[in-house]
């Protein structure tokens, strides 16, 4: 392990991370959005032509790209292993302080549902992985892995998914992620983002500003509906 991380210039990335206000950028885009430098410049308090510069060089460290719309720029995570990497940061980093009611909304949001990167994460990040594994449609493969059931891929295939792209995607399928705001897993990867898009398609998870998601008032019963549909 010490000779693999000599290997890479670990400190070179960690300063990116390390800023305050390149910190703030990449946690505004860690929620899947792709934001124009003028937001990303507001979130991180910060003046539009620094923040240029800031985006530059995350640009150049391959940690965002530029995604161009007719006239406009818009600037997004460069894939998930950014989000990965931002998401374990969060586990070992010390809570933010709060000090405003708008700011503790914020968190106890946050730490219900939200995005991370493109799959969902939070209480309900947690729960709808061992939702999957209690209703038998989900196995472990080994500490970190798992991979559908006969009976996950039937109930994956009943939301209108074509299991067969999914898993022939060239991202891991569905992996263990240590949620950061309850210390136990929830699942990233190819699948868990399908499914993400899926119960925001079907109004089931709603976005709100930002990572925040709103869980519908039928989630959890729409949710048990599916999951003991029977084969």
């Amino acid at each position: 392990m010490a000779d693999e991380q000599r290997d890479r210039d670990l400190a070179a990335v960690a300063v990116l991370f390390g800023d305050p206000a390149r910190a703030a950028m990449l946690g505004a885009l860690a929620g899947g959005h792709a934001l124009p430098a003028g937001e990303l410049a507001r979130v991180a308090g910060i003046r539009p032509a620094t923040a240029t510069v800031h985006l530059r060089k995350l640009v150049d460290a391959g940690l965002v790209r530029v995604r161009a719309q007719g006239r406009h720029r818009y600037h997004e995570l460069a894939g998930p292993a950014v989000g990965a990497a931002l998401e374990a940061l969060a586990q070992l980093a010390p809570p933010a302080p709060v000090r405003s009611l708008r700011a503790h909304r914020t968190a106890t949001a946050l730490a219900e549902a939200r995005t991370c990167y493109d799959h969902l994460a939070g209480r309900r990040g947690v729960e709808l992985r061992e939702r999957l594994l209690a209703a038998g449609a989900l196995r472990e493969l080994d500490d970190t892995d798992h991979e559908l059931t006969a009976r996950g891929h039937h109930l994956v295939t009943a939301l209108g998914l074509d299991v067969t792209r999914i898993t022939k995607s060239r991202r891991v399928f569905a992996r263990s992620c240590v949620d950061w705001t309850h210390r136990r897993p929830h699942l990233a990867g190819a699948l868990p983002a399908a499914l993400t898009s899926e119960f925001l398609t079907r109004g089931w998870l709603v976005r709100r500003s930002g990572r925040d998601l709103r869980v519908a008032d039928g989630y959890d019963r729409e949710l048990e509906r599916w999951l003991s549909a029977p084969a």
